[in-house]
């Protein structure tokens, strides 16, 4: 086979042509034989049976049935008219039936000629029908690949009304495998396949097109999925061996005074061990001579602030300035509070930049930035502005990663001769699966305990009609002198009905609580900024005890005395949004509580949702629970949700298939780093097509 043949604009396949060209590259992306070739069937139906007319049932099934057409109508209807065909067999009559289209088919249908038709059948009256069936002349039929299977591809309004149907791509792959013969070239090494007892290439895409039996689709379908992961984890460790090799970082090899003295004088608790291991990960790191890129991944609350701050003062000892940068003010503006506090004692500059910083602050602010003398730059966006020059960035800390768009990551790069090292930080704990191909040319770290003396949230979910009981319980912690928090939820398409529950929920919340004796805040969109932080500090200064708000709370507000989060219909938030606001509370060394509320009628997502939110603390099996139920684009936000543009496998349902592909990918190139070996030719031909071609999805990081 010519090595340029899938290539091809597909314009030029047989049955093609430029028009329905056009409609394949605006519906499908479809562009070359190898975009069709790899256009793959979303289901199967079954064609080996064929059905007497007098044994249909009306049960939605597809079936397929051989007959001949007798008669023709056009029928009036109230919008438009419908065509039907009287349609016989020996056993029988039924009518097909079109509503559109049908100057075509009245061209094209041959009366009294065997046909084999195929659809879905209804009942109407003693008669059965089939709307738009699918035909082809017995003669056609009987001559035509057998396919036991059917094949049903992905497809849309525009392919159908533009005629081109599951049958005509059908036909457009029968003609692709002809001019190809059928033959692919190879593009995984003989070792993986017999190891893994793969079948060949040109075999698997014959059978996930053409499948002859569920047995080779589904071994066709194994050696696809595993391919297309591989390559995906070839290029993800090929770029980080790269990097470690070519990206030559600072090397930070003193461990001087500062972060000696803050390890000794004025660490505010002791570091647990998974503290001291991630520590020691980063040293490792910042100490070699490569550019560092680590995931730091911790729950909230983990204590993951004071392991940034170390790797600050690890960088100032080596004489380099670090910053430190968070998607909002409000977290960027306490990060670096309480960073002030912890370094209250030392001799250490910081300062804080964001949208709001005055002009005259920011002067100052570039001009201690450019001379050296400000250490550690805490801010937003702000910072990535061309106008910030650091004298020698020698670390940047990102919070909150996946809000950060890539061109905006690759800046920071750019603060400098040099890369600075690179550490992301994460609250959002991200499933192995998913870090394993999202993040998969970054080292990553997890701080997987909570510091001692913190007692796990203890979490119920009780229906609206225990309300009264809800409500003895929260007084009685309020005797304890603890506080509580009364979340709502706040979706944009329905704010005005948020906010009638809200007031509702206040109002009724003011009728159990009278003042004096209660004081409560409320929190919402509506509200000035002003006005907002003024309930919030009312809250967090201890004088009120309940704080009534939609999800603006969810970010990172420490109240510790705050001991129970109430969360009202529970059942309307996603699973990670639950688990970050239950993380609001918890905070100091007394037992806390989530009470997650709902109604009655429960969709089965949401009871899967709130019977794990009530099993579990951990946030890494939330999140597997999330990614089962939302899929890998809803999870990393929409930004992100095009980025595995997987074309057959799922990262999910396949994370068997890709532990088995990273393995494989990770072996291959600890072995032959440069695909230099005889046996890795095909590998290395395809990879290198791949990479020219794009169609390794660049990922972000």
């Amino acid at each position: 086979m010519n090595p340029n043949f899938l290539q091809t604009p597909i314009p030029y396949l047989k049955g093609v042509g430029p028009n329905r060209a056009d409609t394949l590259k605006a519906e499908l992306g479809i562009e070359t034989y190898r975009d069709l070739l790899h256009l793959f069937p979303n289901r199967y139906l079954d064609r080996t049976q064929y059905y007497k007319i007098a044994q249909l049932q009306p049960s939605g099934a597809d079936v397929q049935i051989v007959g001949k057409i007798i008669h023709l109508k056009t029928v009036e209807q109230k919008r438009g008219k419908r065509l039907v065909a009287t349609f016989v067999d020996e056993t029988g009559q039924m009518e097909l039936v079109w509503f559109r289209g049908h100057k075509w088919i009245r061209e094209n249908l041959k009366i009294n000629e065997p046909y084999v038709v195929f659809g879905k059948v209804s009942r109407y009256g003693s008669a059965f029908s089939m709307p738009h069936p699918d035909m082809e002349l017995l003669s056609e039929h009987q001559q035509g690949v057998k396919i036991a299977m059917q094949p049903i591809y992905p497809s849309t309004e525009k392919l159908v009304a533009k005629g081109i149907t599951n049958r005509v791509i059908g036909k457009m792959m029968q003609q692709l495998f002809l001019e190809s013969k059928g033959q692919f070239p190879e593009s995984l090494s003989n070792t993986i396949r017999e190891e893994l007892q793969l079948i060949s290439k040109s075999e698997a895409l014959f059978n996930i097109h053409f499948p002859k039996n569920q047995n080779l689709l589904a071994r066709a379908q194994f050696r696809l999925k595993f391919e297309e992961l591989f390559f995906v984890q070839m290029q993800l460790i090929s770029k980080k061996m790269l990097r470690k090799q070519k990206i030559k970082g600072m090397p930070f090899e003193a461990v001087g005074e500062k972060f000696t003295e803050f390890f000794e004088n004025h660490l505010p608790f002791d570091l647990t061990e998974a503290q001291k291991r991630v520590i020691k990960e980063i040293r490792n790191d910042l100490g070699s001579n490569a550019q560092m890129n680590r995931l730091l991944q911790g729950d909230v609350g983990s204590g993951k602030t004071i392991v940034a701050l170390m790797c600050m003062l690890l960088a100032i000892d080596n004489g380099f300035q670090t910053c430190l940068m968070a998607p909002t003010e409000i977290l960027a503006t306490q990060h670096y509070n309480g960073l002030k506090e912890l370094l209250q004692n030392m001799d250490v500059k910081i300062a804080l930049l964001t949208g709001s910083t005055k002009k005259s602050e920011r002067t100052l602010l570039h001009n201690q930035l450019e001379n050296g003398n400000l250490n550690i730059l805490v801010g937003t966006h702000a910072v990535l502005e061309d106008k910030v020059q650091f004298k020698n960035l020698g670390l940047a800390i990102v919070d909150e990663q996946h809000r950060f768009g890539v061109a905006q990551r690759s800046k920071l790069w750019h603060k400098n001769q040099t890369p600075p090292h690179i550490l992301v930080m994460t609250a959002t704990p991200i499933p192995r699966t998913l870090a394993m191909s999202l993040y998969g040319d970054l080292d990553v770290s997890v701080i997987d305990e909570l510091p001692p003396g913190r007692k796990p949230i203890k979490t119920v979910h009780r229906f609206d009609s225990n309300r009264l009981k809800v409500f003895r319980f929260i007084k009685d912690e309020i005797k304890k002198g603890r506080q509580i928090y009364v979340v709502y939820p706040l979706i944009q398409e329905s704010e005005a009905l948020d906010y009638k529950d809200l007031m509702d929920g206040y109002e009724s919340i003011v009728r159990d609580f009278p003042q004096p004796e209660y004081q409560i805040s409320i929190v919402h969109g509506k509200m000035k900024p002003a006005d907002k932080d003024y309930e919030m500090e009312r809250f967090v200064k201890g004088e009120t005890q309940i704080m009534v708000a939609t999800t603006v709370i969810e970010v990172g507000v420490n109240v510790p005395n705050a001991s129970v989060m109430i969360i009202e219909s529970a059942e309307r938030f996603g699973l990670s949004q639950l688990h970050q606001l239950r993380g609001r509370v918890g905070r100091g060394a007394e037992q806390s509580f989530c009470i997650l509320m709902t109604g009655h009628k429960l969709s089965e997502d949401s009871k899967t949702r709130l019977q794990t939110m009530v099993r579990t603390n951990d946030g890494f099996e939330i999140a597997e629970v999330d990614l089962k139920l939302r899929g890998p684009g809803d999870l990393m936000g929409t930004q992100q949700s095009g980025m595995l543009n997987l074309k057959i496998a799922d990262i999910v349902k396949d994370n068997q298939i890709l532990k088995t592909a990273r393995y494989h990918a990770v072996q291959l190139l600890k072995e032959d780093p440069r695909l230099e070996k005889e046996e890795n030719k095909p590998i290395l031909i395809a990879y290198s097509k791949m990479m020219q071609n794009k169609t390794i999805w660049n990922y972000i990081s």
